[in-house]
């Protein structure tokens, strides 16, 4: 037996393997990345990005990968049948001492399984493994030969996706062509698995992951509430005013006319203060009184951002349906959700929930729904935003000091409470939902 037979078989399987890393490695791929490359002046990744931001030429360049896979694979086994075996029928029939029939049979079968094998782990598993290692690499280095396919290919390419979209049709498919988009749960799941194999920090991974979870929020999930807004009358008079100023640790104050609801704009404590320093007198509030925006607290995070840069603000009023006054929000509070808190040395530190020695947990009436969580171990649903609130929105009124109520297995008693919202909680988590309180208490908690 020459080696010219199996020396034909390497190429035809080295093609496949070819067509097989240019297919995995098209898909794969990170679109910024060859955008990259292409502004640094790489001539192969000018050519490929044109095909991956093209979905109907990423179709093209998929199917001419599928139809040399094909071609390969038929002819690797036919070549293989009509050369190697007939000349391995002879040695099989003198070897096993069968006749002719039966050594050509039993030449084909075994034939059969070499070529599968080697067609399967270097054909297939080992390019298709290098591509998805390597995708960048894969598909600069397996470009030009595809570009050079599609030309060879052009009428299979047009009659075999013709007939499959024309199939796709009774279906009610329209071909869209191949997007190189993931969703934010498929993101969520490869920064996780990036973060296990050692290539993702724990803290890029907490970020990127609050990033993902920022464009579901609403103002309504970040704002200050309206009962912690430090906002000021319009007509207060000037000693007073001072000494509001000395107290608060904002550089902006809403100012309002009789009622909360009723906000006016904003003054800037600086402002107050230069004026002061400069004629020596405190000026009225409506001297230096500026606009501030108002936003529905329906409004998503990046549409809140978006607002605040064409307005050029920092902070907006955010009100409900009926133009109430529910909060404020501010552009730290779009900050934190990415990166935590922002630490002010003239602020004073937020409340936080804490562990009681019984097991019990105490935790403040403004903590979100979704940080409290882990604390709870149950997932409350309904309209509010914080414990307070899906506490004022089950018992359909505001509660009383010491009474307490279960919301969904958890047995929760309000400590403490302000003329109009709840400050403080006791809950018993349920004992039977996985996860502890210890757990919890690693988490990162706003409030």
């Amino acid at each position: 037996m020459t080696a010219f037979p199996w020396l034909v078989i390497a190429v035809l399987i080295a093609i496949n393997a070819l067509y097989v890393a240019a297919e995995f490695a098209a898909v794969a791929v990170q679109r910024g990345r060859i955008a990259a490359l292409a502004r640094g002046g790489n001539r192969r990744a000018l050519g490929l990005l044109p095909v991956l931001e093209d979905g109907a030429r990423l179709d093209r360049y998929i199917a001419a990968c599928q139809i040399g896979i094909t071609f390969a694979s038929l002819v690797v086994g036919a070549y293989g049948q009509a050369t190697i075996a007939q000349e391995l029928a002879p040695s099989l029939s003198r070897t096993l001492h069968i006749d002719t029939v039966s050594a050509e049979t039993a030449g084909f079968a075994l034939v059969l399984l070499i070529l599968t094998v080697l067609q399967v782990v270097l054909g297939e598993l080992l390019p298709q493994s290098l591509a998805l290692q390597f995708p960048e690499r894969t598909a600069l280095a397996t470009y030009l030969p595809m570009r050079w396919s599609m030309s060879v290919y052009r009428g299979f390419i047009w009659l075999l996706n013709g007939t499959g979209f024309l199939l796709l049709r009774p279906f009610g498919v329209v071909p869209g062509g191949h997007e190189h988009v993931n969703s934010p749960e498929e993101l969520a799941v490869l920064f996780a698995e990036l973060r296990r194999g050692g290539s993702l920090s724990p803290e890029s991974h907490r970020r990127l992951d609050r990033g993902l979870q920022l464009s579901a929020r609403t103002v309504r999930q970040m704002m200050t509430p309206r009962s912690d807004i430090d906002a000021i009358e319009v007509s207060t008079p000037a000693d007073e005013l001072l000494r509001r100023i000395l107290r608060s640790p904002y550089s902006w104050l809403p100012v309002y006319h009789g009622t909360l609801d009723q906000i006016v704009g904003a003054v800037s404590i600086k402002a107050v203060v230069g004026h002061f320093a400069a004629s020596g007198r405190v000026p009225s509030l409506s001297e230096l009184l500026r606009p501030m925006p108002f936003v529905p607290d329906s409004l998503r995070s990046h549409r809140f951002v978006r607002f605040l840069q064409e307005r050029r603000a920092s902070k907006a009023i955010v009100v409900d349906e009926h133009g109430g006054v529910q909060g404020i929000i501010s552009i730290e509070d779009v900050l934190w959700e990415l990166f935590g808190e922002i630490s002010d040395e003239l602020k004073q530190p937020e409340p936080i929930a804490e562990v009681l020695p019984d097991g019990k947990v105490r935790l403040p009436g403004s903590m979100r729904l979704d940080e409290a969580e882990p604390w709870l171990r149950v997932h409350w649903v309904g309209p509010a935003a914080t414990v307070g609130g899906q506490i004022v929105e089950v018992l359909g009124r505001l509660p009383a000091e010491g009474e307490s109520v279960e919301i969904d297995g958890a047995r929760v008693t309000i400590t403490e409470m302000s003329p109009t919202a709840v400050r403080w909680v006791v809950v018993e988590p349920r004992s039977d939902a996985p996860g502890s309180a210890d757990n919890a208490s690693k988490q990162d908690v706003r409030r």
